[in-house]
């Protein structure tokens, strides 16, 4: 009779051994071969199919099949090429769909090393699977071939297998050692055993086990298959065989990189086998190096093998350093939290389990092989300051920017070594749990990427800079588009390309910033002013360092940074603010530190910065074949010669200016609601409006900066509301500013679904628009399509009417019956035929 807590390996010399084996078992063998495993296999799907059990053969390797028949026995076929966490999730909804008590066979893990190149791709994947077998009372078979798997490896199968048995073929015999065997004992389990027909015999004399043993192979740490692929590398690179050279390098890419897809063609272009090799020395962990990491490798190749050779003495060198995506997954596996992760992926736990994720993975523990490689980063770095930057699979790619969405930390490096660990601990901690971010969780989902596997690589960067006064920071950072998006003169040539400039540390080039302005620099005529109204109305006036004697990130004003010595010509940067220098004089007022603005000027006018930047970005787009957004930092050498820093690049989303449209030739002034001249972005539209969703300024400037917060979660609703209609959101300042008194604090996430964006002045309150051309705003707003509009109403080509919204009855409360708190600075305006209109060639928009 057949004792359905009990299974059987189909030998009863085996069974012997260990007493049988119990359902939850995984029965993990090393064998020298694969010809090894199929013939323990067999007996025990024979004696499984004899008593009636469920078998099921889980079918993923390259290899010949394990079973030949398969009479009684279910095939289940998996991909192992789509990755670590598309398999182990198949996997892991195979087992629940399967249930209880069901064998299984697997091909042979080692088949897994070959698709994945990554032994700790490997042990991560048994990690999670062996204890999910166990809870489902199953019995389950893997293979392990022998010297292709690490010690570390084989320590993470052993810690978690039920049964771990070594199998030799020694002199046409089979012996089978028992390595582990979880809660069961005898005098002679742990003994190796030799193997004949049904029978297997203890070897339990000294002299005829160390006769044994010394003819098996020694047991040396063989390298991973990672570090053989690289190996291997080096070889074809000594070689100088070029179809060698380039098979190498077609090898470590699929490693590094990927393996197919418009970037993936790009690094097999333009980056060279020496140029991954070093990259192999520089990677923590094994994976792919994810999308910032390949963006600006691949883009920094591009240019330094430029056949003309113009820009290789113009750039800063990199020493970046890379944390591979399998760091991620092994991180959350060893912190126990897989199963959650596994729960995130379902529609109804998505944000509930991503939300706890997030809290999760910004407190766990690494493990100690990873601090060590960490630590031995510190100490390569020195006391550098470094950055430690998101490089997910998905981020940085064609359709794909994640702008802003993943977390970039700084890390002034100071103090002792075991500060310094901390800190980058944290830094990484923080960059992890940023995946499951709300704002990341819901730009993944609206682009159907939310069951895509995100794994993050994590890329680490000496900051580009220079220590002044105790502050360390680079002369100059910025964002550069090789396409002007933003068109405010018909004189402008948009395939010239844009930059956004600022004094200090890139992040105000990037954010809203407070009371701030990044130097907009048209590439076509760098010295075109935004603006001639007064220069010191639109400049920077504060600068972001870091700080070393506080270990922090902090913000100074430009009239304290002006009095350090940045050993460069400040006059570079700094321009006399003559209109205010003369009110001052006029004023008779006491002048203790003349007047500036910055404008870089001096950058401009004499150095050839201009020129270098736009014919990188012409470089880069021709390579890419699409319009390229970078990042970059600019420091002046002791001959006063720029010299550029390329810090990230990836394509450029746009929907390009589109075909031209007929714009109405009459409007009725009481039916328009604005007709104006430049100041949008979004190329040439039709745009029907059904709905308008206007905030009141007036209502606004009188509440409190928590009501005001309120006001743009109010928004976020009304953005999910109008889902699936055509609507425009308008409001007084800037959306998107983390400071209420500027304009309106919404998420991107809140104004997601709206077809046009508009910002408006209104002088009572201070509330001026300004477009941040360059920041992750401004990117999520090209990404999405979403069309843009600065309405500067005191203009004397601008006519607008706002009057004509709030005449119309409020819909607020009809499509969200809880906003009725905010009715009064909330108006949702609802027409017949509102039509939205512009033409980039007149530089015309008219909405009526």
């Amino acid at each position: 009779m057949v004792s359905y807590n009990r299974a059987s390996t189909g030998v009863s010399g085996l069974d012997r051994i260990f007493d049988g084996l119990r359902l939850g078992d995984n029965v993990v063998w090393q064998v020298d071969t694969l010809s090894q495993y199929r013939k323990l296999v067999q007996p025990f799907v024979d004696t499984a199919r004899a008593e009636g059990r469920r078998l099921i053969y889980v079918r993923f390797g390259q290899h010949d099949p394990l079973i030949e028949d398969l009479t009684g026995v279910e095939v289940q076929h998996l991909d192992a090429w789509l990755g670590f966490e598309h398999f182990a999730s198949a996997v892991h909804k195979m087992l629940t769909d399967n249930g209880f008590g069901t064998f299984y066979v697997f091909d042979s893990l080692t088949s897994l090393l070959y698709t994945w190149r990554s032994d700790l791709a490997v042990g991560n994947f048994f990690r999670v699977t062996c204890p999910y077998l166990f809870e489902l009372d199953t019995v389950a078979y893997f293979g392990l071939i022998r010297r292709e798997h690490t010690f570390a490896t084989l320590a993470m199968v052993r810690d978690t297998t039920q049964l771990l048995l070594d199998v030799y073929l020694i002199g046409g015999q089979t012996y089978v050692h028992p390595l582990k065997v979880w809660l069961r004992h005898s005098p002679t389990m742990f003994f190796p055993h030799l193997l004949s027909g049904s029978d297997a015999d203890p070897i339990t004399s000294s002299e005829a086990t160390a006769r044994l043993f010394a003819s098996a192979s020694l047991r040396v740490d063989p390298p991973d298959h990672w570090d053989r692929v690289v190996q291997r590398g080096w070889d074809a690179l000594d070689s100088l065989d070029g179809k060698a050279q380039r098979a190498a390098a077609n090898e470590l890419i699929d490693m590094f990189i990927g393996r197919e897809g418009r970037v993936v063609e790009l690094c097999r272009k333009y980056l060279t086998l020496a140029d991954l090799l070093t990259l192999a020395t520089r990677e923590i962990g094994t994976g792919y190096i994810g999308g910032k990491s390949v963006g600006m490798l691949v883009a920094r190749a591009i240019l330094e093998h430029d056949l003309e050779n113009r820009f290789n003495i113009h750039m800063e060198q990199h020493d970046s350093y890379f944390l591979g995506s399998d760091l991620f997954y092994t991180f959350i596996i060893a912190n126990g939290w897989w199963k959650l992760w596994a729960e995130q992926k379902t529609p109804d736990s998505y944000f509930t389990a991503g939300a706890s994720l997030n809290r999760k993975l910004a407190t766990g523990r690494f493990p100690p092989a990873v601090r060590e490689q960490f630590l031995s980063m510190l100490e390569y770095f020195g006391q550098s300051p470094i950055i430690v930057r998101s490089s997910s699979l998905l981020e940085d790619n064609f359709g794909n920017a994640f702008a802003g969405k993943y977390e970039s930390i700084f890390c002034t490096n100071q103090g002792s070594p075991e500060q310094r660990l901390h800190a980058l601990e944290d830094a990484v901690r923080r960059v992890y749990a940023s995946v499951m971010s709300t704002d990341a969780l819901e730009y993944r989902r609206t682009r159907g990427l939310d069951q895509s596997d995100e794994q993050m690589a994590i890329l680490v960067q000496r900051v580009s800079g220079d220590h002044h006064g105790g502050l360390f920071f680079p002369h100059a950072a910025g964002v550069g588009n090789s396409h002007n998006l933003y068109v405010w003169d018909p004189g402008i040539d948009p395939d010239a390309g844009m930059l956004r400039l600022v004094l200090g540390l890139g992040t105000r080039a990037v954010e809203r910033t407070i009371t701030d302005y990044a130097k907009l620099i048209t590439l076509d005529d760098p010295t075109r002013k935004v603006a001639d109204d007064d220069p010191a109305r639109h400049t920077q006036r504060y600068v972001d360092v870091l700080e070393l004697g506080t270990n922090s990130q902090q913000t100074k004003p430009l009239a304290d940074v002006r009095e350090l010595d940045i050993k460069a010509d400040w006059d570079l940067f700094l321009s006399t603010d003559t209109q205010t220098l003369r009110r001052l004089r006029e004023a008779n007022r006491r002048i203790t530190q003349t007047p500036k603005v910055v404008d870089f000027a001096g950058l401009i006018n004499r150095t050839n910065f201009a020129s270098l930047m736009r014919d990188m970005l012409h470089a880069l787009s021709t390579a890419y074949d699409h319009p390229v957004d970078i990042e970059y930092t600019v420091n002046i050498n002791e001959r006063g010669e720029p010299r550029i820093n390329l810090v990230q690049c990836r394509p450029l989303q746009t929907r390009g200016l589109g075909e031209a449209i007929a714009m109405p030739t009459t409007t009725d002034p009481a039916r328009t609601l604005l007709h104006a001249h430049g100041n949008f972005m979004g190329g040439n539209v039709r745009l029907p409006l059904e709905y308008v969703v206007v905030v009141r300024p007036d209502a606004y400037l009188a509440m409190g900066q928590q009501d005001r917060y309120a006001v743009a979660r109010g928004v976020g609703v009304l953005n999910k509301a109008l889902a699936d209609r055509s609507f425009m959101v308008m409001a007084p300042g800037r959306w998107g500013t983390t400071t209420p008194s500027l304009g309106i604090p919404v998420h991107f996430s809140e104004i997601s679904n709206a077809a046009a964006m508009a910002e408006f002045t209104y002088p009572e309150g201070g509330f001026i628009p300004e477009l941040s051309h360059g920041s992750h705003f401004f990117q999520d707003l090209v990404e999405s399509g979403i069309f843009y509009l600065a309405i500067f109403d005191h203009a004397p080509d601008v006519t607008f009417n706002p009057e004509l919204l709030v005449e119309q009855p409020n819909r607020l409360t009809e499509l969200v019956s809880e906003l009725h708190d905010l009715v009064d600075v909330l108006h949702v305006a609802q027409f017949d035929s509102m039509v939205l209109y512009s033409d980039i060639a007149t530089q015309q928009v008219v909405i009526c």
